[in-house]
Order: structure tokens, then sequence, then C-alpha cells
């Protein structure tokens, strides 16, 4: 039987380590069923199963995919999406609920955790926004592997502290806290990478900190970045003594990261790592273990439909 064209198909995405009874969710049901949103939903069982939900979803004929979680949830949904095939790119839109550890491509468009009513109110609408894609190219078993992101790629050191985060984050519940609680634990790793990338026509060959290649603000990296311009902004971060590594927290907090001065940004189409050692590589803030080198980033101009608010 056909679907509705204005139902909704939701994915409820429970917070890891949440062991209450799920209250947010349970609000949020309750004033979609008061404001008559028709739709049905389904509950992830874990991060993996929200890529095949999403595929599930689109291969049933709903035109509406809304995401009840957080950056990691969205990009399997989106990688689930993308894996049906071009119908589904086209006719699909996604649209978010905030309720991750971390939301910070939701935060860009002025969806916020605490405020899902108006969130709801603005899904209803359904204002369509044409946005980037980015695209990550891997060979793996002889053939190209490929991965999508809306918001950022990190390699090295981001990634690393996104690894640890989500324990920091059910201990400390604050995510900022978590966040440099993190990049604490890791002051007694070694944290450069000798790594080899091209960015335009710039050949970096050296130990570096931490990359990250955005199409969005990149939980605040890249603080130009804007999903819909076709272009990738890309910061790199060198070996950094601890007063200066500690200045460009201090400064990524503020949203004034570019402005350090051992911070190098690019505005490209493109980035290829010909090598990162052993450096890890997150998608969205979700560590990507399978990810190897040489890895080729590139972005799709608007190639998908997102809710964005009124």
């Amino acid at each position: 039987m056909a679907v509705e064209a204005s139902r909704w198909g939701i994915i409820y995405c429970p917070k890891e380590g949440i062991t209450s009874t799920h209250k947010q969710w349970q609000a949020i049901c309750r004033y979609l069923n008061e404001k008559r949103v028709e739709y049905d939903f389904v509950q992830s069982e874990g991060k993996e199963s929200v890529e095949r939900l999403a595929a599930m979803l689109a291969q049933n004929g709903y035109r509406t995919i809304i995401i009840v979680g957080g950056d990691a949830a969205l990009n399997r949904a989106l990688n689930g999406l993308l894996s049906v095939g071009e119908e589904a790119r086209t006719h699909v839109a996604l649209g978010v609920i905030p309720y991750g550890w971390a939301n910070d491509f939701a935060q860009y468009w002025g969806f916020e955790e605490d405020d899902y009513k108006r969130t709801i109110d603005w899904l209803i609408l359904r204002r369509l926004r044409k946005v980037d894609v980015g695209c990550c190219v891997i060979q793996q078993d002889g053939g190209d592997h490929t991965r999508y992101f809306l918001n950022c790629v990190n390699v090295g050191l981001v990634a690393s502290i996104m690894n640890i985060r989500h324990t920091t984050q059910r201990f400390w519940g604050m995510r900022s806290l978590s966040f440099f609680s993190s990049a604490f634990l890791l002051l007694f790793q070694r944290m450069e990478t000798k790594m080899h990338f091209i960015v335009n026509k710039d050949v970096i060959d050296r130990r570096v900190m931490t990359v990250c290649v955005s199409s969005a603000s990149g939980y605040g990296q890249t603080p130009s970045g804007v999903p819909y311009n076709g272009m990738l902004d890309v910061s790199v971060v060198p070996h950094l003594k601890v007063m200066q590594m500690l200045e460009g927290f201090w400064m990524l907090a503020k949203g004034r990261f570019l402005n350090h001065k051992n911070v190098k940004s690019y505005r490209t189409r493109r980035v290829k790592f010909v090598n990162f050692g052993k450096a890890l590589v997150s998608l969205d803030g979700s560590v990507w273990k399978e990810a190897t080198a040489p890895l080729d980033i590139m972005i799709h101009h608007e190639w998908i439909d997102f809710i964005i608010p009124s």
C-alpha cells in the first residue's frame, strides 16, 4: 500500500548511555499528535541500524524522513538514503529534531534540542533547501568505497577527541565539558601525525595535529563554511606547544578559531590525502574505522533536500 506523500517516516535514535524512560521522545510524540502530524516511527537499535532504517523508509515510499538524533545519526541516515539510488535522493527530504551528543549541523540552521516544539512547527511548514553533500572515497576490496557527510571530516586530533567524547559525555553530561575533558586526556598522547595531502595547489607533507574538511561549520573549525556554496572549507593545525593549543581551544569556544596565527585555512572543491599515518578519521562526529589512504574528499553541490526553519 502506498504511503501518503504527507506522512513522515521518523527514526528515533536514543542517546547512548541514557537509561531513562525516554521522556523527551514521549514529549515529542505528544506534540506531534497535538499538531495532527501523520507519521510512522521506528527506533534504532544502535547507530549502525540507522542506515538500514533510512534506506527501508525511502524504499517504502516515504518522502519526508525525520531523524530524532544528533550529527552521527543524521550522517547514517544520509548514507542510507543515498544507498537507495537517484530516485530517493531527488524525491526525499531529510529533516532533524536534534537529540544527540552533538547537533552541530542542526544548530547551524537554528534548530535547538531544548526547543523541540519550535523545531516541529518549522518541520511542518516543510521549507526545503538544497544542501551540499560531502563525499569521501577510499580504495577497498579492489574498488571504490564511498561515504557521505553533511558537516565535516576530521583527520587527527579532533577525530580522536570525538572517539573518546561519547564516554566522557555520559560521565560529565555537559557537551562543552566533555569536549575539553576529552582534549585534556589527549594531552598525554602523541597528538601530531605525519600527513601528506593536497589542497588546491598546496602540497602539505609534514607533521600535523588535525585537519578539518567541512561543508558547514565543522564544530567551529570552519566558521565561514556554508552548506550550499559547492565548496569545502579546510582548516589545518600543525604542531602546537601546550600554551598555543590551550589558546586554540579557547578561540574555538569563542568562534574565532581561524584567527589563531598557527591555523592555515583554505577553500576548495577537493582534498586528496595520500597518507595520514595512524590518525583517526571521523565523519560528522562519528569515527570512520574503515578509513584508509588514499582518501579523496569532494563535494556535490546542492545534492539533497533538507528541511530548514521558516
